[in-house]
């Protein structure tokens, strides 16, 4: 009985030190695949948004495209009606939940009370501790996030670029990946055909997104730090 207790006790401080070292994450890491034709310059970097006729009406697009339209104004583009852009751009986005297995150590201290604790200043197991007592298997959610951005001339129909972001983690909500997505699909554009890199975002200091979530037709503020690219 007294082993059990301290088996739960040491499996308690160990789920919490988990706990502890997760949150010292400090960067969002997306795979980002880039198809280009690009050859535009700045004096036609006019765009409008277009939409299939099922999503007129969807405040979730209209969400993204004003963290989009953010993205794309740090590159020189500007938005307008439809009948006056040069360029439309449509979003797919979706978000897949899986489960994935991990084996786990499992920790006792055989030394009950008053020896728990004792011998270095601020450590719980003390001189003797702690011992491997076997291994379990646990399950944990993962997430993975999408975004495409494809890029289309709207006289021609003819794609010029076509961006997915692709990242995986604890965050279940969409709309709070979305920034980081966002951001690291138009990081360094525009890429070349076929170009696969990686992108790590820095979370905020309050460890969120890089820019908050607006509502649709608000503004989105500006990007609160720079993408780091990894090739």
């Amino acid at each position: 009985m007294k082993l059990d207790c301290m088996t739960r006790r040491a499996a308690w401080l160990l789920a919490t030190l988990t706990v502890l070292l997760s949150g010292c994450t400090t960067y969002v890491t997306t795979q980002v695949t880039a198809f280009s034709d690009w050859s535009g310059n700045d004096a036609t970097r006019t765009y409008a948004f277009t939409r299939a006729a099922s999503q007129q009406n969807n405040l979730e697009l209209s969400t993204y495209e004003r963290i989009v339209a953010n993205e794309l104004a740090a590159h020189a583009f500007r938005e307008v009606e439809s009948s006056q852009a040069h360029y439309l751009v449509g979003l797919a986005y979706g978000i897949r939940s899986d489960m994935v297995t991990v084996s786990e150590p499992v920790y006792y201290n055989p030394w009950p009370s008053p020896y728990w604790g004792w011998g270095r200043p601020f450590d719980p197991w003390g001189p003797w501790g702690p011992f491997p007592a076997g291994y379990v298997n646990q399950s944990y959610p993962v997430f993975t996030h999408l975004l495409g951005v494809r890029i289309t001339e709207r006289a021609t129909g003819k794609e010029v670029y076509n961006v997915t972001a692709r990242n995986s983690g604890g965050e279940s909500s969409l709309v709070r990946a979305m920034p980081y997505l966002a951001r690291s699909a138009l990081a360094d554009f525009p890429l070349g055909n076929g170009v696969v890199h990686t992108v790590k975002i820095p979370l905020d200091k309050a460890g969120g997104a890089p820019n908050e979530v607006a509502a649709a037709g608000a503004a989105v503020p500006a990007p609160a730090s720079d993408a780091k690219v990894v090739q």
